[in-house]
C-alpha cells in the first residue's frame, strides 16, 4: 500500500463528450487554488477520477471541508492507493492482499453490517466487479462477523480500480457540491440586496459554472451602513464556492430621490428597479459578464408581479436571470441554510429598498406611463455619477494576503 490520497470523482463533467478535457482542466484548476496552501499533492488523473495526495493526514479535516464547496465533484473520499499485480497476473492473489491491507484499516472499527463496492474501470483486469466485491466481502466478514448488506450498510468499502496496475479503496465518501466548475459558463453580475434570496440564486448560478459578482445598491448617507456590512460577510461566505469576486458598492440613494421628487408614490418601486438594472448593466459590461442574475421570485412582491418584471426588463440589453422565480420562500430559505447564507441574511438592516418606498406601490405598471414619468429625469446623468462613485472590493479564498480587501473607486 502506498500513502493516502483523496479520490476525487465527477459525474455531470463525463457527459461532456469532446469538451469534457476542458471542463476537467477548469476544475483541476480551481481544486489547486482552493487548496494551495494544504500540504498536498499535484492533482493525477485515473480514468474518470482525480487523485489528490494528502500528505499529511492532519490537514484532511480542512482539505474535505474545502472541497465540499467545489462545484463540478460528485463526491470525494479520503483513500488509501494500492498497487496490484503487473499486468493482472496472479489477481486473486493481489485481491487477497488488499483484502487483508482493508482489514488494517478497519482495526477497531465496530460494523454493524457493510458491503463493497467496487468500480472496475481497467477491463484488463481478470476479474469483474462483481468477483472483487464477493472476494473481499468474504474476507471482511470471516474477519469481523459483521453482516453484508448491500441496500443500507452501516460502512461502505468503495473500491476502484483503475488502469496501470493501481487499485484506490476508502470506507468514507463525502457529498461533492455537484454541477459545474466555475468560470466554464461565463461570468454574471448579481444584484445581491441583503435578503435571503439573492444570495441564493448567485449561489445556484455558480452552479451552473458561472463566475459570479456582485453589486448591491445602499442608501448612504440617508440610511445607515449595515446592508453594506451584510453584504460583505455574504461575499465573504459566497466567495468560498467560487474562489474570486468582486463586490461593488452602489451609492443610490441620490437617485431614490430625484425619482421620489419627480415621480408619483406607485411608481416609484419600478422605476428604481429600472435604474438599478441600467447602473448594473454599465458595472456588468466593464466586467466582461454576459448577463444580470436577481433573486426574484414571481408574485413575491409587488415589484416581482409579471407585468411589473415585464416592465422592469425593458431597459435591459443584457439577459436578466432569475433562477429562483419559480420558487417560494420556505424553499428558498431552506436552502439558505444548507448553503450557510441564511443566519447573515436574516439579520435585521436598513438597505435602500426600505427608503421612500411608498404603501401601495403599482402591481401592474405600464411602459407607457412609466415612461412618461422617468421623462422627467436625467438618467444617462443619473447612471454615469452612481457608476463614477461606485466602490469595488475584490474578495479572494483562501485570503490572499493584501489582496482580500482591496478597495479602490471605480472609474468613470
Amino acid at each position: 500500500m502506498r500513502g493516502q490520497v483523496i479520490v476525487l470523482r465527477y459525474h455531470e463533467i463525463a457527459l461532456k463528450g469532446r469538451n469534457r478535457p476542458y471542463f476537467v482542466r477548469r476544475l483541476v484548476e480551481h481544486i489547486e487554488r482552493v487548496t494551495a496552501d494544504l500540504p498536498l499533492g499535484p492533482i493525477g488523473r485515473a480514468s474518470a477520477r482525480l487523485i489528490l495526495p494528502l500528505r499529511d493526514a492532519a490537514a484532511w479535516p480542512e482539505a474535505r471541508r474545502r472541497l465540499a464547496h467545489v462545484f463540478g465533484l460528485a463526491n470525494f473520499a479520503l483513500g488509501h492507493e494500492f498497487t496490484l499485480a503487473a499486468g493482472g497476473t496472479d489477481a486473486a492473489g493481489a485481491i487477497e492482499r488488499l483484502g487483508g491491507t482493508i482489514l488494517e484499516l478497519l482495526a477497531g472499527t465496530t460494523m454493524t453490517s457493510f458491503r463493497v463496492l467496487t468500480k472496475r474501470s481497467d477491463k484488463r483486469f481478470p476479474l469483474t466487479s462483481p468477483e472483487i466485491n464477493q472476494r473481499l466481502g468474504a474476507l471482511i466478514q470471516a474477519a469481523t462477523g459483521a453482516p453484508v448488506d448491500l441496500e443500507q450498510a452501516a460502512l461502505t468499502v468503495a473500491v476502484d480500480v483503475v488502469p496501470g496496475g493501481r487499485a484506490f479503496f476508502s470506507v468514507e465518501k463525502v457529498a461533492g457540491a455537484g454541477g459545474l466548475p466555475v468560470g466554464t459558463s461565463g461570468r454574471v453580475l448579481a444584484l445581491l440586496s441583503g435578503g435571503i434570496d439573492s444570495p441564493v440564486a448567485a449561489w445556484r448560478m455558480m452552479r451552473r459554472g458561472c463566475q459570479v459578482d456582485f453589486v448591491h445598491f445602499h442608501s448612504e448617507p440617508f440610511m445607515d451602513r449595515t446592508s453594506q456590512e451584510k453584504a460583505r460577510t455574504l461575499a465573504r461566505l459566497l466567495v468560498e464556492w467560487e474562489g474570486e469576486t468582486e463586490l461593488c458598492f452602489v451609492p443610490f440613494g441620490e437617485v431614490q430621490r430625484q425619482i421620489v421628487a419627480a415621480v408619483r408614490r406607485p411608481l416609484r418601486v419600478v422605476l428604481y428597479r429600472r435604474m438599478m438594472l441600467r447602473i448594473a448593466e454599465t458595472l456588468a459590461r466593464a466586467r466582461g459578464a454576459l448577463a444580470l442574475v436577481t433573486g426574484e421570485s414571481l408574485g413575491q412582491v409587488a415589484s416581482q408581479t409579471l407585468t411589473n418584471l415585464a416592465v422592469i426588463d425593458a431597459v435591459a440589453t443584457l439577459p436578466v436571470l432569475r433562477p429562483l422565480i419559480g420558487t417560494d420562500k420556505l424553499e428558498i430559505s431552506d436552502q439558505a441554510e444548507r448553503i450557510g447564507t441564511f443566519e447573515t441574511s436574516v439579520i435585521p438592516d436598513q438597505d435602500c429598498c426600505q427608503l421612500f418606498v411608498p404603501r401601495h406601490p403599482s402591481t401592474r405598471a405600464r411602459t407607457v406611463e412609466v415612461e412618461s414619468a422617468e421623462s422627467a429625469l436625467d438618467i444617462p446623468t443619473l447612471v454615469a455619477q452612481a457608476v463614477a462613485a461606485t466602490e469595488r472590493e475584490g474578495w479572494h479564498y483562501p485570503d490572499r494576503a493584501g489582496a482580500d480587501h482591496r478597495r479602490e473607486m471605480a472609474a468613470p
